[in-house]
């Protein structure tokens, strides 16, 4: 019989099929891609199911040998479709392979009788051998049967065998040349046979494994004390470079003594070594990967939070050993949620790659630079010598982000909020040092962010006061019965009428009383919540304009103050046209003030803004003018009605003072642009006197009336209204 007949009736026999189907069942196409090439052989048919039906479809055909299940899935559980199985007969071994590390997962599967249940964060090599144990069971039968044809072919047939393994097949001499090896070396090596046959293997090893392997390739032991699943790594020939560059092949070899019977006795000569190497470079890549998406976050290639842990703990011991100092730093991109918001999560993480580029760029060699999850970052400066190291660093960091990053067709100006955490000063140990260097990131977002700040023990205090004010306010704005709107009025003193009302939101906490909103507004623009806010203050301020209207004060301008965060929504435009149009208010009667620095913050940006609010006639005023250096070339451009005089100056005002010649230049700056005027914290008839002296007739402040709610507004107006 020669080969082809002889594999031509080897075929026919389906005990020797070397095909074995498996298939992964996994909700995450990641992991499925991972199992693949981590899996991948030539002897086993991979396919794939992302639900327990797409799975069931697939063993329906009966011709599975192996299902990698994961036992959550989208639509049934893995046990659904082990019972599955179980009722309609399906021979088919199964390994679950799930996130759950619960004893009772386990039990509860192999109860199912599964063939055996892995973590997913298990070895890889575990699930390799798992897998390999259990098609090796289904196999047996057939393998033993393979076993004994191939004994009764032809030493042609065992050559042809040899020559078309995917494996590399060499028997080595006594002094460790090659005496045999098949074509396989050509394809994965470079190398023809008959150029190594004579040739001592070392010199196709990488140099680097020489010693670990001397045993292997002079293996004198057979059966299970042989040298099994040995990793080395083999050199290509010199000519001939692999895809993607690399000069080695990674493989594991599986060696064993040749011995022939001694015409003297019942004593064995030793003849030399066989062995058979099998490349697993794409595995070992395929493990590579998974590790590295295991301890990186998959967007920046940055460490994650388990690895930055780990070197954290390293680096502390080491700060130990060398009575050292090491710093953490904690880093929150400023208004990173309004990215997303306004531009889509693909802006938002191309932003988290640059950023973090820049960053790492201001680091030292080194330090760590990680990413702990959504816009926040850690860093790890393992050797400092005191606290202003990390200062030196934070300062980097700030300055190099002054630069406005390019998305696209888009500029952004993302600043960054850094916590600053010592070693072992502040902690000693990881998790509660990240949470110190977090808990000062907040201090300096409290601060008015775009800074850095060390952790000092209070903050702890003041963290912990913060996380259960933001909680109440979540609560707050989801049931939407603890704000309140109360209006103060602005006077006109030169005739003595009301002329304006500005809105000011107050929130009735259940069991705090009245909290001011110096304390939850900040917090409230952290968190995103002061979109939902804000969009209730304008409903509610619309409303009130419809009431003054219904009680004949429908002349009565409103001003509402919106944040810097309003002003960087794209939709700003929509949302204040909105409740405008549902309650029929006319928009000169809206009047929208926002503070002089948020105009001189972004004053590009915010001009274009209130150009178009201008045009749908809502009003415009400058809050807490005088208190920033605005340029006069702004002010003109952005085609605001009125500026507001801050308190401050009001509060000080004495004739020939400092306030009062700035109030007196505010007045000039007013009349030259022909702007309305109008100064707020008038509290005293002294301070009423001199204004109007000045020329500025419009004020509000406790002089004339604290902010009241709804119906004690009416009564005062229809009390001014008689007087």
């Amino acid at each position: 019989m020669n080969a082809i007949t002889a594999l031509y009736e080897l075929a026919k026999v389906p005990t020797i099929q070397t095909c074995q189907n498996v298939l992964i069942v996994d909700d995450e196409p990641r992991f499925r891609r991972a199992y693949m090439e981590l899996l991948a052989d030539n002897h086993r048919s991979i396919s794939e199911a992302s639900t327990g039906q797409e799975a069931i479809a697939t063993l329906r055909e009966g011709k599975t040998d192996l299902v990698i299940l994961d036992l959550k899935l989208p639509d049934i559980s893995g046990l659904e479709i082990m019972d599955w199985m179980r009722t309609h007969k399906i021979d088919t071994s199964v390994i679950i392979f799930s996130a759950d590390k619960s004893i009772n997962s386990a039990i509860h599967a192999l109860r199912h009788r599964a063939f055996e249940f892995l973590r997913k964060d298990c070895d890889p090599n575990d699930m390799i051998i798992a897998v390999g144990r259990a098609l090796a069971n289904r196999r047996r039968d057939r393998e033993l049967a393979f076993v004994s044809a191939q004994l009764q072919h032809s030493e042609q047939l065992h050559r042809f065998l040899v020559e078309q393994s995917p494996d590399i097949i060499f028997t080595l001499d006594c002094e460790g040349r090659f005496t045999f090896i098949n074509g396989r070396v050509n394809g994965l090596l470079g190398y023809a046979p008959e150029e190594l046959v004579g040739q001592n293997y070392m010199n196709v090893v990488d140099p680097r494994d020489h010693e670990h392997v001397q045993y292997a390739f002079n293996e004198r032991r057979v059966g299970e004390r042989a040298t099994r699943n040995l990793e080395v790594r083999f050199k290509h020939k010199p000519s001939i470079l692999r895809a993607g560059g690399s000069q080695v092949m990674t493989a594991i070899l599986s060696s064993q003594g040749v011995y022939e019977s001694s015409n003297d006795g019942p004593s064995e000569v030793f003849l030399g070594t066989s062995g058979v190497a099998r490349d697993i470079s794409e595995r070992k890549k395929a493990e590579e990967t998974i590790t590295f998406q295991a301890f990186h976050d998959l967007l920046t290639k940055l460490p994650n939070r388990i690895l930055f842990v780990d070197r954290l703990e390293m680096a502390m011991a080491q700060a130990d050993r060398r009575k050292e100092k090491l710093a953490v730093m904690f880093l929150d991109i400023d208004r990173f949620k309004l990215v997303n918001d306004t531009y889509g999560h693909q802006v938002g993480d191309q932003l988290l790659r640059k950023f973090a580029a820049r960053v790492r760029g201001c680091l030292r060699t080194g330090d760590t630079l990680a990413r702990q999850g959504g816009d926040e970052f850690t860093a790890l400066l393992p050797t400092i010598g005191n606290i202003e190291d990390a200062y030196i660093v934070a300062e980097k960091i700030i300055e190099e982000l002054r630069s406005p990053f390019q998305l696209g067709e888009t500029q952004f100006l993302a600043t960054t909020s850094i916590g600053i955490a010592v070693y072992p000063d502040n902690s000693t140990t990881p998790e509660e040092l990240i949470r110190c260097a977090d808990m000062a990131m907040y201090q300096v977002k409290a601060q008015g962010k775009n800074g850095y700040t060390a952790f000092l023990p209070d903050m702890h205090t003041a963290h912990l006061d913060r996380l259960s004010i933001e909680n109440d306010l979540r609560k707050a704005v989801k049931e939407g019965n603890q704000f309140e709107l109360h209006f103060q009025p602005q006077i006109d003193a030169e005739v003595g009428k009301v002329v304006g009302v500005e809105a000011l939101i107050r929130w009735h906490h259940p069991s705090a009383g009245m909290i001011s909103p110096d304390v939850f507004i900040p917090i409230a623009e952290d968190t995103g919540l002061i979109i939902t806010i804000s969009d209730w203050v304008l409903r509610e301020a619309c409303a009130q304009l419809v009431r003054l209207r219904e009680e004949g004060f429908g002349e009565l301008r409103l001003g509402v103050n919106l944040s810097a965060r309003e002003f960087d929504r794209a939709d700003l435009l929509e949302r204040i046209r909105l409740p405008l149009d549902k309650f029929r208010i006319t928009p000169e009667l809206l009047e929208i003030e926002i503070t002089e620095s948020l105009l001189m913050k972004d004053a590009e940006n915010i001009v274009e803004r209130v150009k178009h609010l201008r045009e749908t006639g809502v009003n415009i005023s400058i809050d807490d003018f005088g208190t920033r250096y605005s340029s006069l070339n702004y002010l003109r451009r952005f085609s605001v009605s009125r500026i507001k005089i801050d308190q401050s100056f009001v509060r000080d005002l004495k004739t020939f003072s400092d306030s009062f010649a700035i109030i007196q230049a505010i007045v000039g700056i007013a009349k030259n642009f022909n702007l309305q005027l109008i100064a707020e914290g008038v509290e005293t008839d002294h301070q009423v006197a001199i204004l109007r002296q000045l020329g500025c007739n419009e004020m509000q402040g406790y002089f004339f009336s604290r902010p009241l709610p709804s119906k004690q507004l009416i009564e005062f107006l229809r009390l001014s209204k008689q007087l």
